[in-house]
Order: C-alpha cells, then sequence, then structure tokens
C-alpha cells in the first residue's frame, strides 16, 4: 500500500489524484483550504488537513502533521496553486507576492520540510505540478510562467541533490485540463490593459474566457498517467500532459534550437582567446 501526501485536493488534478489513489486502496493525506468542501471518504485511509497555503509557516506545519499521521511516506505531490492571468504591466505587486507564495514558495517550504524524513526513508518520490506554461509561455501568463518556471527549475536541481538518498523528482506539465483552473473560482486576473495591449492581451484574456469548460484534458485521465508515473522504476524528471502540451513544448524547442543556430557565432565569440 501506498501512502500519499497532496496538497489541494479538494477539486482539479488534486481531487482526481486522490480518488484515484483512493479506488486502488492507498492511504492520502490531503490538504484543503479552509473554504473548501473536504473530500470525504469512509475507508479511513484519508485524512484531510485545513492548510493555506500562501502563509509559509502553515506548509511546513501541515507537512510535519502528514508525516506524524503516516510515520512513512511514499508521495509528496505539490499540486496545490493557481493562475494570475494579464499584462505583467498591470499585474499588482500583492497580487504577485502571493502567487508565488502559493505556487513556489509553498513547495519549496514542503519539500524542505519533507526531505529529513524522506532521506531517513531512504525513499519517496516528489512530483511538482509545474504548467506548460513554465516551458512554453504564452499570451497573457508571464507571471504564472515566471511561478511555473521557478518550479520547474527548482525540481531539475533538486533531482540531482537527492538522487544518491534513493528520493525520486517528476516536474509534471500538465496542458489545459478541464478542471475549474479558469473559473473564477481559481483564476486570478490582473487590471485590465486598455487599448494598449488590445491585440495582445485583450484576445488571450477572451480565449481563456472561451475555453474554460472546453479544455481537451481530461483530469481523470492525468491522475491515471500519474499513477504509472509512480509505479515506474525509471520515472522521467519530466512529464508533460496533454496534447496541447506537447504541441507547444515542442514548437517552444524547435524555437529555442533555431535561435540557438542564428547566434551561434556571437554565442561562441565571448570566451577568452587563448594565447
Amino acid at each position: 500500500m501506498t501512502t500519499w501526501f497532496i496538497t489541494g485536493i479538494s477539486r482539479g488534478l488534486g481531487k482526481a489524484m486522490a480518488d484515484a489513489a483512493l479506488a486502488r486502496g492507498d492511504t492520502v493525506i490531503g490538504t484543503v483550504r479552509g473554504t473548501d468542501r473536504p473530500v470525504e471518504d469512509g475507508s479511513g485511509r484519508l485524512h484531510v488537513l485545513s492548510a493555506d497555503l500562501s502563509d509559509g509557516e502553515t506548509a511546513e506545519t501541515v507537512t510535519r502533521q502528514a508525516f506524524e499521521i503516516a510515520d512513512q511516506i511514499d508521495i509528496v505531490v505539490n499540486n496545490a496553486g493557481y493562475g494570475l492571468l494579464g499584462a505583467l504591466e498591470m499585474a499588482a505587486n500583492e497580487d504577485v507576492a502571493r502567487l508565488f507564495a502559493v505556487d513556489v514558495f509553498a513547495p519549496f517550504r514542503i519539500i524542505k520540510a519533507s526531505l529529513p524524513y524522506l532521506r531517513a526513508q531512504g525513499r519517496g518520490h516528489i512530483i511538482n505540478v509545474t504548467s506548460v506554461a513554465g516551458r512554453a509561455p504564452g499570451v497573457g501568463t508571464a507571471m504564472y510562467s515566471a511561478a511555473k518556471a521557478a518550479l520547474e527549475g527548482m525540481s531539475a536541481g533538486l533531482a540531482s541533490e537527492v538522487k544518491p538518498f534513493g528520493i525520486k523528482v517528476t516536474a509534471v506539465a500538465p496542458g489545459a485540463f478541464r478542471t475549474d483552473f479558469l473559473s473564477a473560482h481559481s483564476i486570478r486576473k490582473s487590471d485590465a490593459a486598455g487599448e494598449a495591449y488590445a491585440e495582445t492581451i485583450g484576445k488571450s484574456s477572451a480565449a481563456f474566457d472561451a475555453a474554460d469548460g472546453r479544455q481537451a484534458g481530461d483530469p481523470v485521465l492525468a491522475a491515471e498517467a500519474i499513477l504509472e508515473l509512480v509505479n515506474s522504476d525509471n520515472p522521467p524528471l519530466h512529464l508533460l500532459l496533454g496534447s496541447d502540451a506537447l504541441r507547444r513544448a515542442r514548437s517552444k524547442i524547435d524555437q529555442v534550437a533555431e535561435e540557438i543556430d542564428a547566434w551561434e557565432a556571437i554565442t561562441r565569440g565571448t570566451d577568452f582567446v587563448e594565447a
């Protein structure tokens, strides 16, 4: 039996993961915000902890509580997070600070608090739910992309640090999934950008509104993919979820390769010239 610690299990991908793990007989310790309705499970294998992850101390406290409940935890999933859409110029400083508190610093604190336990166990798997926006940013997602790119970089750097301890790390980057991510309950938007950004932010904002409830990705299938991931003896460091994420990532890789090639002479020309 596997024991999971998953943040944000009241809805979306977090709920789908919790449901899938419970369905196969695993134990789930999950966090919800105080205003969210807890997931219900009568088997005694679900433990729900209330946590506002915008408060850094809470992130560390709830992690210690999780390990006190389970003694040993096999999989730590940093799933809780939300998006901030709109023009960077119009993003309020306090909104960006809260975004990074939840999407970057809470996972950092949870990982940091988990590592002494995972090292003592000699095993564990840390899964950070990022976004394809962190690898291939789109219009109107500058600060959200920045937060998810930070989590991507954290995951990659962490993986090499903890590999000798038997701890695995995977950054899971979903595309657009049919959750309430774009709903008013979840998404945050900066102030309207006005006419100056009509052709960029204006169009992207309208596209996001139109996409809500019509996303191609199925969160139930995403949860099944993550279960397959944790069952693998050799899980990937990076995993894309969704055909749209795959298209965006491949397009971005091609663009980066083309740009590197075009500017290779300049790049190489900055080394010291040896005598």
